[in-house]
C-alpha cells in the first residue's frame, strides 16, 4: 500500500483507494473545520455533529466525482454550509413567528443580515483552507474553538514551543491577508 502523503490530492487518491489511512488523515484534518461551520452560525452541537456527519457521508458518496485537483477543504466547507443554511432555513420556516423566536434570531447574526454573515464565513473558510496545514490549525484554535483554549493548551495540542505561538500566529495572519487579497 502506498505512503498517505499530506496532499489533498494524495488523500484524495488514498481514499478512492479505499486507504483507511487516507480517510483517518482526512478526518483527523478537516473533522473541526467542518463542525466549525454550524457552530459558527449558532447551531447546536448536535446539529453541527448530524451535518458533520452528513457532510463526511457525502463525501464518501461523492469521492469519484471529485479530480484530484479538488481542494478537499474547500469542498467540505461549502457542504457543510450548504446543510447549515438549510438547517437553519427550515427552523425559520417551521418558526411559529413567536417574539422570542424573532429574538433568538436576531442575537444568532448579531443584528446582521444573514447573508452578510454567510458571505464573510464563506470568506474566511476560503483563507483558512489555502493556507498550509499549521497555520489553518492554529488560527482555527485560537479563534474558532468555542472552549477559547489557553496558550499552553494550545502549545501542547499542537506540539509546539508556548513562546512561538504569538509570533506564529502573527505570521500565519499575515498569510491570510495575503491569500484573501488583504496585502
Amino acid at each position: 500500500m502506498a505512503a498517505v502523503r499530506g496532499t489533498d490530492r494524495d488523500l484524495i487518491l488514498g481514499c478512492k483507494r479505499g486507504e483507511a489511512r487516507a480517510w483517518r488523515r482526512v478526518l483527523d484534518r478537516y473533522e473541526r473545520l467542518v463542525f466549525s461551520i454550524p457552530r459558527g452560525y449558532g447551531l447546536s452541537r448536535e446539529d453541527a455533529a448530524d451535518i458533520s456527519q452528513l457532510t463526511f457521508s457525502l463525501l464518501l458518496e461523492g469521492l469519484d466525482s471529485l479530480t484530484e485537483e479538488s481542494n478537499l477543504g474547500a469542498w467540505l466547507a461549502t457542504v457543510a454550509r450548504r446543510h447549515s443554511w438549510r438547517l437553519m432555513d427550515r427552523g425559520r420556516r417551521e418558526s411559529t413567528g413567536r417574539e422570542r423566536d424573532l429574538a433568538e434570531s436576531a442575537a444568532l447574526f448579531g443584528g446582521e443580515k444573514p447573508t452578510e454573515r454567510w458571505v464573510l464565513t464563506d470568506w474566511l473558510q476560503q483563507g483558512l483552507s489555502k493556507l498550509d496545514e499549521p497555520c489553518r490549525k492554529l488560527l482555527t484554535t485560537l479563534y474558532f474553538d468555542e472552549r477559547q483554549p489557553s496558550y499552553a493548551e494550545i502549545s501542547e495540542r499542537l506540539d509546539m514551543p508556548l513562546g512561538s505561538i504569538g509570533p506564529t500566529r502573527a505570521r500565519c495572519l499575515r498569510r491570510m491577508r495575503q491569500v484573501l487579497g488583504e496585502r
